[in-house]
């Protein structure tokens, strides 16, 4: 059972823009807090932002002023917009959930399947 439905990703120039979705339940979206992970080829997964369930936010330093990201709570989905991405930005990107507050991959109880974010010219 998919509980975090990631969507948008894809292939983008350096310099451009993207955004990603994640849906979820109503249950786990008014209960944890949500996030984003990324994994590039041969690297451990990393965390790379959140927000509460208040609308806190808190950024990796590496996408700190280049990524944003909010929740809409009609619809019980996260956004992530990233602009200026680099090369090194590449990775496959997962939606977590977080009841916690811990954003430690070891704690985090529900993810989503990942989607694929290339940037190359």
């Amino acid at each position: 059972q998919a509980h975090l439905i990631e969507s948008g990703g894809g292939l983008v120039q350096p310099g451009g823009s993207l955004g990603l979705s994640c849906a979820t339940s109503g249950r786990i979206f008014s209960t944890y807090a949500m996030g984003w992970f990324r994994q590039a080829p041969g690297k451990e997964r990393e965390f790379v932002v959140a927000i509460t369930l208040n609308g806190r936010t808190s950024y990796a330093d590496s996408v700190k002023g280049r990524f944003t990201i909010s929740r809409d709570n009609a619809k019980n989905t996260v956004y992530l917009q990233m602009n200026s991405l680099k090369p090194e930005d590449t990775a496959v990107y997962y939606c977590a959930a977080s009841y916690s507050g811990s954003w430690s991959p070891m704690a985090i109880p529900y993810w989503g399947k990942g989607t694929l974010v290339t940037v190359s010219s």
